[in-house]
């Protein structure tokens, strides 16, 4: 009988037009156990968001209290609002063998390695081929403005600056063979053997069973 897993805290980071999310779709489509981590926020709802599966909504008070009671994986305050990663639901998910997804920067990578669910992380960083292919990618898929666009370029450097803390590091200069890459890497690290606890029980069984047939 094959031991049952748990489940991994998979940490995506990348600046802004490296393939972050069209690599996250792509894994979210390859295994269906991988599920999306869903924030917490201060921010009201947009139009057409739903409480709990676009964000959990909370006012500042509830937030705060959350967060002093550990309930926050990792927190910050951007734009004049708190965004968080609850830590109840990912602990739920992790304990019942599916992985969960983290689209989030150095800082809140950071907090995650060095929290109480830190032994099942893995964090990738993905970095660009070069600067201006950075550039092009921002440019080519229209959503932002030049100064939108100058804003996410002055960014990028202090993203990329921290790639070293990471576990792993991927040129995404094919899409395909990133995704490839990836799925390698999150297969081998499922196998780990902090991420199967139930090992030491199987070794047990099979001294049992060899005890008895000497």
């Amino acid at each position: 009988m094959t031991p049952q897993r748990r489940g991994l805290l998979i940490i995506l980071s990348s600046p802004s037009g490296a393939g972050k999310s069209t690599l996250a779709k792509r894994l979210r489509t390859w295994d269906a156990e991988i599920e999306f981590s869903v924030s917490a926020t201060t921010r009201a709802p947009r139009p057409g968001e739903v409480d709990g599966k676009d964000y959990h909504f909370l006012n500042e008070a509830e937030f705060k209290t959350q967060v002093a009671d550990e309930g926050m994986l990792e927190h910050a305050h951007v734009f004049g609002n708190f965004y968080g990663s609850p830590r109840a639901p990912v602990q739920s998910a992790i304990q019942a063998g599916r992985d969960v997804l983290f689209d989030i920067d150095w800082q809140g990578a950071q907090q995650i390695t060095n929290s109480a669910l830190g032994a099942h992380t893995l964090s990738i960083f993905l970095l660009p081929p070069s600067i201006t292919e950075l550039r092009h990618r921002l440019e080519k898929r229209g959503q932002d403005d030049k100064a939108t666009i100058a804003r996410r370029m002055e960014k990028s450097w202090d993203e990329i600056s921290h790639w070293g803390a990471y576990d792993f590091v991927i040129v995404n200069d094919d899409l395909d063979q990133t995704e490839a890459q990836l799925k390698t890497i999150i297969s081998a690290t499922r196998l780990r053997r902090s991420q199967q606890p139930g090992l030491t029980e199987h070794v047990r069984r099979l001294q049992s069973e060899f005890e008895e047939l000497s």
